[in-house]
C-alpha cells in the first residue's frame, strides 16, 4: 500500500496525473489535475482503491483533503470517483461546513450527488468531520483566487490589495464572488 508519492509530475489528463519517482510512472486520479504544474516536484498522498477488476490511485495535495476523502467513501452508497468528484470544486471548510450544518442544497450541487446521498452523508458523517485546515490549503485556495483573477484581467497590486477582506474557507467560487464585489468598488 502506498501513503504518498513525492516526484515530478510527467502529465496532467483531463482526470488524473502521471507522477515520476524515482524513474517509476504511476497514474493518479486527482480531482484538479490542471492545478498541477508539469515538471514540478510535488507530494501527493494518494488512496489505493483495489476491487477485483480494478486497482486505481487516488491522489491529493494535503493529509487532510485524504482524510476527509477517506470519510466520504465509508458512506453508504458513495464510491472513489463521486467523492474524488465532491475536491473539484468544493474546498474542505466548504464541505465540513456543509455536513456539519446538514446543508442538503450545498452537497447536492457537486457532480453525481443527489438528495438521498447528500442526505446519507449528513446522516453518517454528522459531526464526525471536524478536519483541520492547514495554512498550506488556505495558501493554495489563496494562489487559485489569485490567479482566476489576474486571468479577469486585474492586476497583481488590485488583488493584493482585497485578499484581508476576503474568507480563505468559502469556496474558491464564493471568494471570487467576494473578490469582485470589492474590486468593483
Amino acid at each position: 500500500m502506498y501513503s504518498y508519492f513525492n516526484g515530478i509530475i510527467d502529465s496532467a489528463n483531463s482526470n488524473s496525473i502521471d507522477i515520476d519517482v524515482n524513474g517509476v510512472g504511476y497514474n493518479v486520479f486527482v480531482p484538479n489535475p490542471y492545478s498541477y504544474e508539469i515538471g514540478k516536484t510535488y507530494k501527493v498522498y494518494v488512496y489505493n482503491h483495489i476491487r477485483e477488476d480494478e486497482y486505481s490511485l487516488y491522489g491529493f495535495k494535503s493529509l487532510e483533503e485524504k482524510e476527509l476523502f477517506l470519510k466520504l467513501i465509508s458512506v453508504k452508497g458513495m464510491g472513489p470517483k463521486v467523492a474524488s468528484g465532491i475536491f473539484a470544486t468544493g474546498s474542505i471548510a466548504g464541505i465540513v461546513d456543509a455536513i456539519n450544518k446538514e446543508n442538503i442544497l450545498y452537497l447536492t450541487k457537486f457532480p453525481k450527488i443527489g438528495d438521498k446521498l447528500a442526505r446519507q452523508i449528513v446522516l453518517d458523517l454528522k459531526g464526525k468531520v471536524n478536519v483541520d485546515i492547514s495554512s498550506s490549503e488556505e495558501e493554495d485556495s489563496r494562489d487559485d483566487l489569485i490567479s482566476v483573477l489576474e486571468n479577469l484581467g486585474y492586476k497583481t497590486a488590485e488583488i493584493k490589495k482585497v485578499l484581508p477582506n476576503i474568507d480563505a474557507s468559502n469556496t474558491l467560487e464564493n471568494q471570487v464572488k467576494e473578490a469582485l464585489k470589492l474590486l468593483l468598488k
